[in-house]
């Protein structure tokens, strides 16, 4: 069925219909790209100190020929990173992939329970841990097939005399660093040594090989791996690179990324996109300390911040951010979940820029959807479709819907995944036969071919840009030998945009509200843990049983 392109008429001016998928075979070639135009740029800056792009390119080089040399993997193997945003981020990032390996990002706050699950499903050989995270890890090790570890302190990379201040302060001072022990593991710093005496082989890597698994919940509750390749990577930067090139200048750039860069949104938006333009990444490590942020922010002048709704609102709400000098500010751009227009209208009256929504699913690489750069205010929706992805509405049936009807909103073009790692079913359910990727999300589009979300088909909660797949929530709390059933639910919440509440019915009397929380703190990440508990004798049900989770919400 031919597809009508309305949006196309009103794409900004310079901005093309489609991009040039194949201008790079690869990540490691738009990096490679970089190096020689950009040797001397920033590239990546964290607590004050920075890398250039030259030392981006030995030091990745380095950590590839460890990963070859020294430990002999093979193409394809998987590497997890467990790093907040810090300079290790990067360089293993990009070491890794020049490796032709697959990076298996993994959230640092993870339990013990979430971790096993990635490590063991992914079959990652390698983890490289954050020493503050590194007990996790020492935790699940004997159940993986993990073969070796390499650790790394925050400070590590933040030269003298500040990085052994930085270690000496989280480990004895703010006690951030607990005691472990893991048999054979190697400091990152060593195995960069180690590689450097080692010369990095010509690695053919092919647009169509795994670059990252990238974990998103399914609607079945179990994180399943995303295989998103070069080439759904390579043409998402350049889709969004056309997209946002209208504003951006090659070499001039400076973008805060606090987003965590294990993140789909950060990892493309901030790491893929401004390396194309030789812009400076400034890695904010902890986005949760707003006054240290927002000081940081006033050292740092800057010209690009993404975020979810949640992060900006808790910048307008520091004092001293209506301080900051705005004026190099070109771009901020919103997404991960949506961007409410208060916070839309208060970012424009203090800093004097649009804030821009955008839509994406890890699925997609993220970007699918992004407002015009020029637009005016805020206006409500997820944008149009972005250069080479066409985008529709589907009903029930599967037929796709006109202009102003509400049906599932079903993205196609180059950003798409390969599917889901060793889940063929699932990856049938989400990709039709006509290659549609299906995202579960209610929309309309209207005449100009704007889109907007309307709800989510999924029961899925959106806690600050985060999916939380209400099974997993349930089948942890439903651990307890206290609960008899148990519901999980999204309530819209004014700092996170939703949060996690349960509905409890009890087998034990006795059970309490912070049983439940010291439970659900020990066996899931910090924005997955319900912030309402709720107790009840029983649960609506339909005539077959199934919990009635829409009931509970409204």
């Amino acid at each position: 069925m031919s597809i009508e392109r309305p949006w196309l008429a009103h794409y900004p001016e310079g901005v093309p219909a489609q991009i040039d998928v194949d201008e790079f075979p690869s990540i490691p070639s738009v990096l490679e790209s970089a190096i020689r135009t950009y040797r001397d740029r920033p590239a990546f800056s964290n607590m004050g100190k920075a890398i250039t792009y030259g030392e981006l390119d030995t030091l990745s080089s380095h950590f590839a020929a460890y990963l070859l040399g020294e430990l002999g993997l093979k193409k394809g193997d998987r590497v997890a990173i467990m790093l907040p945003n810090c300079l290790q981020h990067p360089v293993a990032t990009f070491g890794i992939l020049r490796a032709g390996l697959t990076v298996v990002n993994t959230n640092p706050m993870y339990t013990a329970r979430e971790l096993k699950h990635q490590l063991v499903d992914s079959g990652t050989s390698v983890v490289l841990v954050l020493d503050n995270f590194g007990d996790v890890v020492e935790k699940v090790l004997a159940d993986t097939q993990v073969r070796k570890v390499i650790t790394t302190g925050l400070g590590d990379m933040l030269g003298f005399p500040k990085g052994p201040v930085v270690n000496f302060v989280l480990k004895h001072l703010k006690k951030m660093v607990p005691e472990y022990h893991i048999d054979g593991a190697i400091r990152f710093r060593d195995a960069l040594s180690a590689g450097s005496k080692h010369k990095l082989p010509s690695v053919n890597i092919n647009p169509e090989d795994t670059a990252f698994l990238q974990y998103t919940g399914g609607t079945t509750g179990v994180a399943k791996g995303a295989m998103l390749t070069h080439r759904n990577l390579v043409a998402n930067m350049q889709q969004a690179a056309a997209w946002i090139g209208t504003v951006i200048r090659y070499g001039e750039e400076t973008i805060i990324t606090a987003l965590p860069l294990y993140h789909i949104f950060a990892l493309t938006a901030n790491n893929l996109v401004f390396m194309k333009f030789g812009g400076k990444n400034v890695l904010i490590t902890n986005p949760r300390d707003m006054p240290g942020f927002v000081k940081e922010l006033k050292r740092q002048p800057f010209t690009a911040i993404t975020g979810v709704n949640t992060l900006f609102n808790g910048l307008l709400n520091t004092p001293g951010f209506d301080e900051i000098d705005f004026s190099p500010l070109r771009m901020t751009l919103g997404g991960g979940m949506a961007v409410q227009r208060a916070v839309a209208d208060r970012w424009q009256k203090v800093t004097g820029v649009t804030l821009v929504e955008a839509y994406g699913l890890t699925e997609t690489s993220p970007a699918a959807c992004i407002n015009p750069m020029d637009l005016v205010e805020y206006n409500g929706a997820i944008g149009l479709p972005i250069p080479s992805t066409d985008a529709c509405i589907k009903d029930e049936s599967g037929r796709m819907v006109g202009a102003g009807e509400v049906g599932e909103l079903c993205i196609k073009g180059p950003q798409v995944m390969k599917g889901y790692w060793q889940r063929p079913e699932e990856t049938a359910k989400a990709i039709d036969a006509d290659g549609w990727l299906h995202t579960g999300d209610m929309a309309r589009m209207d005449e100009q071919g704007f889109f907007y979300i309307v709800d989510r088909k999924k029961d899925m909660i959106l806690v600050s840009g985060f999916n939380v797949y209400p099974n997993e929530i349930e089948d942890v709390i439903a651990m307890m030998p206290g609960v008899l059933e148990v519901a999980a639910v999204g309530v819209p919440d004014e700092k996170a945009g939703e949060a996690v509440k349960v509905v409890i019915v009890k087998k034990d009397p006795g059970l309490t509200e912070d049983m439940v929380k010291a439970h659900a703190r020990e066996n899931l990440t910090g924005y997955k843990q319900p912030k309402i508990i709720e107790f009840r004798d029983e649960l609506p049900k339909t005539n077959v049983g199934k919990i009635l989770r829409r009931e509970l919400r409204d």
